[in-house]
């Protein structure tokens, strides 16, 4: 079969089967349909060479011929219900298939976080959750039916030739490996494109999506020009990729057609010079030539449609990958306790992320006291979002460890660790929908009162003074607000919830000084009595804390 080679994916891989449980019962479902269009495929060639022999030699007319014409008629009608029903199956299985390896790529991606996520880019992802995933439409609707039908075909094809003549199913024994052998050659061939052409179109993805988001300061600085030039690079080089596996394809459809064309022609060369020569009767004869194209279509068929499912291929192995990437261990899951009375620490905590030249964080130790908020300040690059990311369960210590309670963390089940804390992110993210949606992420249950109280406490009174209120529709990434009122929006969002932890890191970052002031006294009140870990540059932010902590080459109060 075709080698995908570096698309990661073998023509039937076991790994895909058993990401996706849909694909193991239309592969049952494939085995069972091929072994009956096997069956009706030599009926037919035995039924049709049995007729001809009957109205050319004995001079059958149709009144001799109406059960054998019924017959035949039965057998077209079944070949056709059996491909009607694979058809419409693989269709299912695909959609089926597609939509679970999309699911469980995401809970994946979830799972492994967003430390995991950070070191990705999320436009080549999403090119593989979205057109990556649907190119595997081919692969089941029209692959995998053919691959079960080039087994199970040239067997049924061989056992009815080598059954009425021997040396002609010697012949088709001995001249139909080469069509494997040549699908094998141009696989090796074709398998660098395949991965050439994915590779690039991830390329494009990832810059473009990078390129629209920061459009905006492309623009300030006239970059936007040649940011453009690089896309038009970008494209013609997914262009040239594409266009060579076309022609591989079109090529290895040649070679293909070439070789079972050649091999049919030696088998009725030699069953004809036995005609002639009366060594073999024309019923007989009549069957080898009927079946014996047979047996090499399949076989054709299958490299043909491997190049059409070639990128599907390729995604699904990325993939694959993806979703046999580790998750980190964790221990025995125990109940979470109140935040609001047992202490939070970092003992000497260490976290390097992969690929970087040092660590992120290095040695760090914190304690957060019952009801206390400590800020926690220092240069940038010292690892201040990176230590608010552990609290959270969003990175792993590479040494040292977070106790809650003098339980490590990592013994929590995370899910059940986040429903206790609240946490605003350094670049909070707002989605498309409405403002009240948006700040209910924390809470979907929240009334309205609760979502303008959490906006009020966050200073976010603008919201008032929209036409629709709370109401009012945000686009992606919160477009239609400022920088600053996006912050405000997120912030209400952290304390929407009842949180016993709040870390927030750098919530009036985009903030002027005036609306700044605004927040820091609205929060005083707010962030009595919960745990609090505030990152944070500004000077006025300062004024909330109980304790503050210089992050270095080790947490020390100041």
């Amino acid at each position: 079969m075709p080698s995908s080679g570096e698309t990661g994916v073998r023509p039937l891989d076991p790994r895909l089967l058993d990401h996706a449980r849909a694909a193991r019962a239309y592969l049952v479902l494939c085995i069972g349909l091929g072994l009956a269009v096997a069956a009706l495929l030599v009926a037919q060639a035995t039924l049709l060479a049995g007729m001809i022999t009957a109205a050319f030699l004995g001079g059958a007319g149709l009144a001799a011929l109406r059960t054998p014409l019924l017959l035949l008629g039965a057998v077209v009608a079944g070949r056709a219900v059996l491909d009607w029903a694979q058809e419409v199956a693989a269709h299912r299985a695909g959609a089926a298939v597609i939509s679970q390896l999309r699911a469980k790529l995401l809970e994946h991606v979830v799972r492994l976080g967003p430390g995991w996520l950070s070191a990705e880019r999320s436009g080549e992802l999403g090119a593989l959750a979205t057109r990556g995933l649907d190119a595997l439409d081919g692969y089941f609707s029209r692959y995998l039916p053919q691959l079960v039908l080039a087994v199970l075909v040239p067997v049924a094809v061989l056992l009815r030739v080598f059954g009425v003549d021997l040396a002609a199913g010697l012949t088709i024994a001995v001249t139909l490996p080469l069509i494997p052998v040549f699908m094998v050659l141009v696989g090796l061939a074709s398998r660098h494109r395949a991965h050439r052409q994915w590779q690039a179109l991830s390329v494009l993805a990832g810059h473009f999506l990078d390129v629209v988001a920061g459009l905006p300061t492309l623009k300030v600085f006239g970059r936007a020009r040649a940011q453009a030039e690089t896309i038009r690079t970008v494209t013609d080089d997914h262009a040239r990729a594409t266009m060579g596996t076309l022609r591989v394809a079109f090529l290895s459809a040649l070679v293909l057609e070439l070789a079972s064309t050649l091999s049919v022609a030696l088998v009725a060369v030699g069953i004809g010079l036995r005609l002639l020569a009366g060594t073999v009767d024309l019923d007989t004869a009549l069957v080898v030539l009927i079946l014996a194209p047979e047996a090499y279509r399949p076989l054709r068929q299958v490299g043909v449609h491997h190049h059409a499912c070639v990128e599907g291929l390729a995604a699904a192995g990325r993939v694959v990958e993806v979703l046999e990437t580790p998750v980190p261990a964790a221990g025995a899951r125990v109940a979470v306790p109140d935040l609001r009375v047992r202490p939070v620490r970092v003992e000497g905590v260490t976290v390097r992320y992969p690929g970087a030249a040092g660590p992120a964080l290095a040695g760090a130790s914190l304690e957060l006291r019952p009801g206390e908020t400590v800020a926690l300040v220092g240069p940038s690059g010292c690892g201040k979002s990176t230590l608010a990311a552990l609290l959270v369960g969003f990175v792993t210590p590479t040494r040292g460890r977070v106790t809650v309670g003098g339980v490590d963390l990592s013994g929590f089940d995370p899910e059940g660790w986040r429903r206790r804390l609240a946490y605003l992110p350094q670049h909070p993210r707002l989605f498309a929908g409405t403002i009240a949606g948006n700040v209910r992420l924390a809470d979907p249950a929240a009334t309205d009162a609760a979502v303008r109280r959490a906006l009020a406490d966050a200073g976010a009174d603008f919201v008032d003074r929209l036409p629709d209120g709370i109401d009012t529709p945000l686009g992606e990434r919160g477009a239609g607000l400022s920088a600053g009122q996006r912050q405000r929006v997120a912030l209400a969002r952290a304390l929407l919830p009842d949180a016993g932890l709040l870390v927030l890191d750098e919530p009036t970052s985009a903030l002027d000084v005036a609306s700044e002031q605004t927040v820091v006294g609205r929060l005083g009140a707010v962030l009595a009595g919960r745990t609090v870990l505030l990152v944070t540059h500004r000077p006025a932010m300062l004024a909330l804390a109980h304790r503050v902590v210089r992050l270095g080459p080790a947490a020390v109060p100041v």
